[in-house]
């Protein structure tokens, strides 16, 4: 049926599935003579097990999602891949979504082929309104395109940065409509950025007609970005949504899904695509999706946003422990936010010290947002990068509770940087430097932990 099963298979019923796969392609007949340069051949045996011998990638060399005669097997490894990732974003929120593939590139590059795909409906265009997010690949995505980056500074909300979408229409009309290639918008993000508010985006773009291209970079696994997205589609317009594999659906670093409403559009974004790809990211997710069935999946679902408000919980406490605030910003369903103003008062450097202290303590992923810091990027100079915007009123610490997540992860999380926390304090009273007191023992103890 090209659906994800309810219940996940086992491991050996999936490795049967991908050798009958296998079987089905030129490379592994047992009387295949293959005289052109691409025959699936493999030097070493643990690549070729490795792969289960679909060896041929995915593709023609004018469309991504075409079927390769003599990669029978492989074509239809790609063809199940993208029906059930399709079935897996209606049943995560987006139930009108047509159609999508699987991309071997990461989120950036993805975008940024949806980017030349429009540039051939759009020849006179090249702008793209950008409402700022400080996050590097998606604006090195435009320039890569070719494309001029219109940067939409964010307003202040409360502790939230937003989308000003009233600053978009009034660069909209002053660039000409015709002049602009999309609107690029965000709906996962760091906080205190929240996702940008896509309908109202949305309905803008419908009524220019200009085309809107949303970066969903780790949105699947938020009902919330997903509901932004299914209704941004229902009242005005958007052209395509992409989403990093990795962050969403467990799988390796390498691939991404391009998906949208209209499925011509999608369609010539796989044409687009120059040559043949490999089907390792489209494997490694279909392998990943059948072993949890599509109640396992929503069970971790389930489980990501039980831990949300765990780590929100717990962080407040320690915020309040340590005269701190927990970042007031309930339009994230993902990230949060805890502000740091004792450190960023005592010593400018703490703040990016605490940072270098969490991941030698074997923290990762925790973001630390000094005040005043400048990113210059493709020439394009960012005041207060990482931040949102050029200067917001505190320097803070980012946690993220993403698909995966244990309990543990926030237990251990929050006791390393309550030490942490403590410890400057402790050592600050005693005159000792930012480096000294980074420098100081206590990880060993906190690992012991």
């Amino acid at each position: 049926k090209g659906k994800c099963p309810e219940d996940g298979w086992d491991e050996s019923t999936i490795e049967l599935f991908l050798h009958e796969l296998a079987i089905m392609d030129s490379n592994n007949f047992l009387g295949n003579c293959g005289v052109g340069e691409r025959e699936g051949r493999v030097a070493s045996g643990l690549v070729a097990r490795r792969h289960y011998r679909l060896i041929h990638g995915i593709g023609r060399s004018g469309d991504i999602s075409a079927v390769q005669p003599k990669a029978a097997g492989s074509s239809l490894l790609n063809k199940l891949t993208n029906s059930v990732v399709l079935d897996v974003l209606k049943l995560a929120g987006v139930q009108t979504v047509t159609n999508c593939f699987v991309v071997p590139m990461a989120t950036g590059m993805s975008l940024t082929l949806c980017f030349l795909t429009l540039r051939h409906k759009r020849p006179k265009a090249k702008y793209i309104i950008w409402p700022r997010i400080d996050q590097k690949s998606c604006f090195k995505s435009m320039v890569t395109a070719g494309f001029e980056p219109v940067v939409i500074e964010n307003v202040l909300e409360g502790d939230e940065l937003r989308t000003d979408t009233e600053a978009v229409e009034a660069k909209i009309k002053a660039l000409g409509a015709e002049n602009i290639l999309c609107v690029h918008s965000t709906t996962s993000c760091f906080a205190p950025r929240v996702p940008d508010r896509l309908e109202e985006l949305s309905v803008i773009c419908a009524n220019y007609d200009i085309p809107h291209i949303v970066n969903n970079a780790y949105g699947v696994q938020s009902s919330k970005c997903m509901h932004l997205i299914q209704q941004g589609a229902r009242v005005g317009r958007i052209d395509a949504f992409v989403q990093s594999l990795d962050k969403n659906f467990l799988v390796p670093v390498g691939g991404a899904v391009i998906a949208g409403f209209s499925e011509p559009f999608v369609r010539e974004v796989s044409r687009t695509y120059p040559g043949r790809a490999s089907a390792s990211p489209s494997l490694d997710v279909l392998i990943t999706l059948l072993s949890l069935g599509a109640n396992g999946y929503k069970q971790l679902l389930k489980e990501r946003k039980e831990m949300f408000s765990y780590l929100s919980s717990e962080l407040k406490k320690l915020a309040d422990d340590h005269n701190e605030r927990l970042l007031d910003t309930p339009h994230n369903p993902i990230s949060l936010a805890m502000s740091l103003r004792n450190l960023d008062e005592n010593n400018d450097a703490a703040v990016t010290q605490l940072g270098s202290m969490l991941f030698t303590r074997q923290v990762s992923g925790a973001r630390v947002v000094p005040r005043g810091s400048e990113q210059t990027v493709n020439n394009y100079t960012f005041k207060g990068f990482m931040s949102h915007t050029n200067d917001y009123p505190c320097a803070y610490l980012n946690a993220a509770s993403a698909i995966g997540i244990k309990k543990q992860d926030v237990e251990v999380f929050v006791k390393r940087l309550d030490k942490c926390l403590k410890t400057f304090k402790k050592e600050a009273k005693k005159g000792k430097s930012v480096n000294e007191i980074s420098n100081s023992n206590i990880g060993t103890e906190q690992l012991k932990d």
